[in-house]
């Protein structure tokens, strides 16, 4: 079946290219916040001997406590070293790339699997061809939306297990990234044998925590609901990337800022707040979000919304529609 038959379809380009222009052109004061925030690596380092030491403390607790604590503290902590790794993609923390890579490696430790190596590589991707099936692994693919459809059931399963779905749409984007090298092996290798320590150290029960930490902190949680937030079609209208701005942006290091890290990917998490109090205008007009636990339920319950809820394009962000009418638009 067409991808056109399904998913909203446009033939423009992403929708932030030309929002940017117009702020910049209103406010160039806002090139001042482009810079990088060190103080990030503190709270990898943060995020992570907090993950280590509970591992420690459950190794003999009850498995009752093992995904209770999982699910309302290793959830969050995991979530946050996720926006860490974000940061490291964008080159956010250090001006040296190598060591955001590495840092981005320090952040992965208790997310069990190595992924933020290859996160760097793919995440620009949507970026730059933002609903390009083949280029940006934020989209669902079509299988993914066709077997999930609106079922409550399979949208449920769809986002518990949501690290194995997006790393099954890694292999269509081939073609554009190379998929392996020094520094993924590097990534796996440091993985592996921290993973090995923890079980060898604190046994089974350890390695369990983790692993649940990882799978709530972007599946079946309210944090999950992230992914319906940033770019599915939740207001019956067209717009296509949302921002939250809930409670939990602190743990989000303000990711829910989504259109504002979009209009301006080279700004750090902390200063993403400034971007809406200095170009409002250009954003109290968009759709938003302010509770990602409502909008897990929506998701869930709600027979409007499926995977089918997002916006495709295949014309690499060459836009088909006047510049004009998309500067008319934009805001």
């Amino acid at each position: 079946m067409d991808l056109k038959q399904k998913f909203n379809w446009s033939e423009d380009c992403e929708p932030h290219k030309m929002r940017t222009k117009k702020i910049i052109d209103q406010h160039p004061e806002i090139r001042e916040l482009i810079g990088r925030n060190p103080y990030t690596f503190l709270v990898i380092l943060l995020c992570v001997g907090i993950q280590i030491t509970i591992s420690w403390l459950l190794h003999d607790a009850s498995w009752w406590y093992v995904w209770l604590a999982s699910y309302f503290i290793g959830a969050f902590a995991c979530h946050t070293l996720f926006i860490c790794i974000h940061e490291c993609s964008h080159n956010l923390i250090f001006k040296n790339r190598t060591l955001n890579t590495l840092s981005g490696i320090i952040a992965n430790l208790p997310l069990v699997f190595a992924s933020s190596v290859s996160f760097q590589k793919y995440h620009l991707k949507h970026h730059s061809f933002q609903g390009i099936e083949e280029l940006d692994a934020d989209m669902p693919s079509h299988w993914e939306a066709r077997l999930v459809k609106n079922s409550t059931f399979g949208k449920a399963l769809w986002l518990l297990f949501y690290p194995l779905v997006q790393a099954l749409r890694l292999p269509r984007m081939s073609k554009e990234i190379q998929m392996f090298d020094k520094w993924i092996a590097l990534n796996w290798l440091v993985q592996i044998v921290f993973m090995a320590g923890m079980i060898y150290l604190w046994k089974w029960k350890a390695a369990v925590y983790l692993l649940a930490s990882f799978f709530f902190s972007v599946g079946l949680h309210p944090l999950g609901a992230r992914w319906i937030q940033e770019h599915f079609l939740t207001h019956d209208d067209d717009q296509e990337t949302k921002s939250y701005y809930g409670p939990l942006n602190v743990v989000n290091l303000n990711v829910g800022y989504h259109n504002e890290h979009h209009d301006f990917p080279s700004i750090p998490w902390n200063r993403l707040p400034q971007i809406k109090k200095i170009a409002g205008p250009h954003y109290d007009r968009l759709g938003f979000h302010n509770s990602y636990t409502v909008l897990l339920i929506r998701f869930l319950f709600d027979p409007k919304l499926s995977l089918y809820s997002r916006t495709a394009r295949d014309n690499r962000g060459k836009s088909k529609t006047p510049s004009s009418k998309i500067a008319n638009t934009a805001v």
